[in-house]
């Protein structure tokens, strides 16, 4: 079961898979605008899109954010966001083999803490089986 950087060719496969992240979402705006903040991701040294697979399918997925930073030494912290696993391979360790690939790439990049925010009370056990602790920090979230 591979994990790896998700390729340029592969947004219509992570597309899909996005699908199970979300019951609900906003509409995607045109492909083009879609391609474009693709693109701007696959270019930035900042942002990795992690992909595993099954049987050469796309199961799971999340990204991680590097953030340089003045503090700590000047050692980066990391933030993963987007992380789902396709509902017909829940249950089988693939996510929690992604997230702790995904930690791993963090500390190798010299990351000094990795954070997680999460809205879903059932995913915390998960996290914690990963190698996340609650209640160390307080999240807050701001909309426009």
């Amino acid at each position: 079961m591979p994990i790896r950087p998700l390729r340029h060719d592969e947004l219509d496969a992570l597309l899909e898979l996005y699908t199970h992240l979300f019951t609900q979402d906003d509409p995607l705006p045109p492909r083009a605008r879609v391609v474009e903040v693709w693109d701007q991701i696959q270019r930035s040294p900042w942002h990795e899109v992690l992909g595993l697979e099954v049987d050469s399918r796309l199961v799971a997925c999340c990204t991680l954010t590097i953030t340089p930073n003045l503090t700590r030494g000047t050692r980066s912290w990391g933030q993963i966001e987007n992380g789902v696993t396709h509902a017909s391979y829940r249950r089988r360790g693939l996510g929690q083999a992604l997230i702790k690939e995904t930690l791993a790439r963090a500390w190798q990049k010299g990351c000094y803490k990795v954070l997680l925010m999460t809205g879903r009370q059932d995913a915390h056990h998960f996290y914690e089986l990963c190698g996340f602790k609650q209640a160390l920090k307080t999240g807050f979230v701001a909309h426009p």
